[in-house]
């Protein structure tokens, strides 16, 4: 046990299902990286995901962590065995839409986590160990309570810290004084508040007769809740995360079947946007603050140079745009076999797109979020139905697979909005589909915050909840993710016609041939050919010649009608429109108001240049 004496105190971090398992904990990674320098602690990491995935199997781990109330419901009996039936019951209906989870028995893949779990509870020496903390983000709740638990079971005076996105103000204020298996909470970024708990613990004398930094929540700090804790301001002055405890314990769990991990890269921190009014992703963070891109290629360098990986995996909530211009485009200048993932914000400029993919950008997950201006306007979202189709369109063009979703039944839609989505999916018909997301209520959102902005009456605990907690246990939690009441019905009944034809849209990409796009042109130098395959009917053949060709060359970004006009002054302003709008009957431009957007797209465009 470690003391001012000079043995060092010995933190243990833990990384629970259902984090990914090709991937290791870039939280557990960036902490140890950062405690590193305080010569007076050492830190151990632990990732009892790898032996739960090598005991169910990587394939069936993979899409269960991909769904995370099937995921937690597994975990639930072992907390609350009064619970097993509810929590079978949510399993299955949760699995019951995923054609790879039907397949799975509640009890055989309970039985074998739980003793995954125990065994690995045999493997640690928590005799050894001064403090545990837990990294709790999504789907990880309820595994996290589990292990901490049964620690605290057997080792009574070993403390333990919870930390992380899935425990952030009042949602760990109320974790911590509902189970007693949580001694200590970090609400925020966790490298400042952690090594001050460390050295708190480590201190002689008694606990109680010692003030605890106020940005570390215990039973005896009750007073204000804060949502997030003070910040590493420079983020260029953080360690390399060390990811070396996770490939010893990836070759301990897959001895003979190695895979290649994705590796965790953080770019920035917060949102540079963060005004969505459904969004409770930042909670944690207190502003925006981002790395240089000569800092990023340097950790991407050392990386891939230390473990031998090329794929990468950004954890930002939105890359800072001026430094990933940087980033890529020194990438894409040395050729190099790097592959990313990452979320941004949309981009609508087909040469940015072009550059990223060039320095190895391989899939974007893009906040489109809606296809109705009007409704994007209600979600702060910053963007409108034309500039979210260019994102797709860009992203097509240039190679990179987009993922995102359509926020459905969202509170106050309308009627209108409904049907300009529907509208409008017929003109996203050719890109990758995006997924049904109904809305849900996220804690700390702004529509949590001002509910009768948005026809909400009464917040209730989300039904899904109610089958992995007891009540006795939930009316005292502050969760994540909230139900409410007020329009829902009436949404429900409105939005059932979008979620059909996004079932639609998945169904004909599934069926059709990857090896062309569903919309895409020919360029003959004085003629365009545009081949058009439809939901339903034959495929259609378009040739622009001459001027018509020039124009709709000058819309593969939006334009404005000003625009056009000014960049072919001899065609009268009345005929551009009407070439313009019948184009856009068939589904070729995209118009909105003053805006016009080409829509097929030149798969094997090797410079997305934004003139002719």
């Amino acid at each position: 046990m470690g003391t001012q004496s000079g043995v060092p105190f010995r933190l243990g971090l833990v990384s629970m299902p259902w984090s990914i398992f090709n991937r290791p904990s870039i939280q557990l990674a960036t902490l140890a990286a950062y405690l590193e320098h305080d010569k007076t602690l050492e830190t151990i990491l632990f990732h009892p995901y790898l032996a739960a995935a090598a005991a169910i199997g990587t394939e069936n781990y993979h899409y269960l962590a991909k769904n995370s109330w099937a995921g937690e419901a597994l975990y639930s009996p072992m907390l609350f065995r009064e619970q097993t039936e509810q929590a079978r019951k949510l399993f299955y209906e949760s699995c019951r839409k995923e054609e790879y989870l039907r397949h799975l028995d509640f009890e055989d893949c309970s039985h074998i986590l739980e003793q995954a779990l125990e065994e690995w509870l045999t493997t640690v020496d928590f005799n050894s160990l001064d403090l545990i903390g837990f990294s709790i983000c999504f789907n990880q709740l309820i595994p996290s309570l589990t292990a901490a638990a049964r620690i605290k079971q057997q080792y009574p005076k070993l403390p333990i810290v919870i930390g992380g996105s899935g425990c952030v103000g009042a949602i760990g204020k109320s974790l911590l004084n509902t189970f007693s298996q949580i001694d200590y909470v970090i609400s925020g970024e966790g490298e400042q508040a952690l090594q001050q708990l460390c050295h708190f613990l480590n201190a002689p004398g008694s606990i109680e007769t010692q003030s605890i930094p106020t940005q570390i929540l215990t039973r005896r700090t009750q007073g204000q809740v804060k949502s997030s804790c003070p910040g590493i301001t420079n983020l260029n002055s953080l360690p390399v995360p060390d990811y070396g405890p996770y490939f010893q314990e990836m070759r301990n769990s897959f001895p003979d079947q190695p895979f290649i991990p994705v590796l965790p890269l953080e770019f920035s921190r917060g949102c540079w946007w963060n005004k969505c009014t459904f969004c409770n992703l930042n909670l944690q963070w207190q502003g925006y603050r981002w790395k240089t891109s000569e800092t990023m290629l340097g950790e991407v360098r050392q990386q891939a140079d230390r473990f031998q990986c090329l794929d990468f995996c950004f954890t930002d909530n939105a890359l800072p745009p001026k430094e990933a211009d940087l980033f890529f485009g020194t990438l894409a200048r040395e050729n190099t076999d790097y592959n990313f993932f990452a979320e941004v914000r949309g981009i609508t400029d087909p040469d940015r797109l072009h550059l990223y993919h060039q320095g190895g950008l391989s899939s974007i997950q893009v906040g489109i979020e809606s296809l109705s201006t009007s409704l994007l306007k209600k979600m702060q979202k910053g963007t409108t139905a034309i500039e979210n189709i260019a994102a797709m369109r860009q992203s097509a063009e240039a190679g990179i697979v987009l993922d995102g979703n359509l926020i459905t039944e969202f509170p106050g839609s309308t009627e209108q909005e409904v049907q300009e989505t529907l509208n409008n999916l017929d003109v996203v018909l050719p890109y990758s589909p995006l997924s049904n997301a109904s809305f849900f209520l996220g804690h700390g959102s702004p529509v949590a915050s001002n509910p009768r902005e948005y026809n909400i009456l009464a917040v209730t605990p989300h039904p899904k909840n109610r089958k992995l907690f007891p009540g006795t246990v939930l009316k005292n939690l502050d969760m994540l993710i909230k139900d409410y009441r007020g329009d829902r019905r009436i949404q429900r009944k409105m939005w059932k016609v979008v979620a059909a034809k996004i079932t639609e849209w998945q169904e004909f990409h599934k069926r059709r041939s990857p090896l062309q796009p569903p919309l895409a042109y020919r360029d003959g130098g004085t003629f365009l050919l545009i081949r058009q395959e439809q939901l339903h009917g034959p495929v259609l053949q378009h040739r622009l010649q001459g001027s018509s060709r020039e124009i709709y060359l000058f819309c593969r970004m939006i334009r404005t009608m000003e625009e056009i006009s000014l960049a072919f002054p001899t065609i009268q302003k009345k005929a551009l429109l009407e070439f313009l709008q019948h184009l856009g009957k068939k589904k070729l431009i995209f118009c909105e108001e003053n805006r016009f957007l080409a829509l097929a797209i030149h798969p094997m465009n090797g410079s997305c240049s934004s003139s002719i």
